[in-house]
């Protein structure tokens, strides 16, 4: 069985930041399981909202992906 790679940042900047995936889901107007699949990595979200969640957070883009 192949290990899952964690693609994106979201959850660790979101920790870093003192904020939730709840409060997230809120300012995107998407559902928390969304949001919350997207933070354990289960699934990627667009990259148009990845661009949206860099801009919410005040981070730059390549923050929320792992090298």
């Amino acid at each position: 069985m192949s290990e899952k790679v964690n693609i994106n940042r979201l959850k660790v900047v979101l920790a870093e930041k003192n904020l939730s995936s709840k409060w997230l889901a809120e300012q995107l107007e998407k559902n928390e399981t969304t949001v919350s699949r997207w933070c354990t990595n289960d699934v990627q979200p667009p990259i148009k909202t990845f661009l949206k969640i860099a801009n919410v957070l005040e981070v730059k883009l390549t923050n929320l992906f792992n090298d």
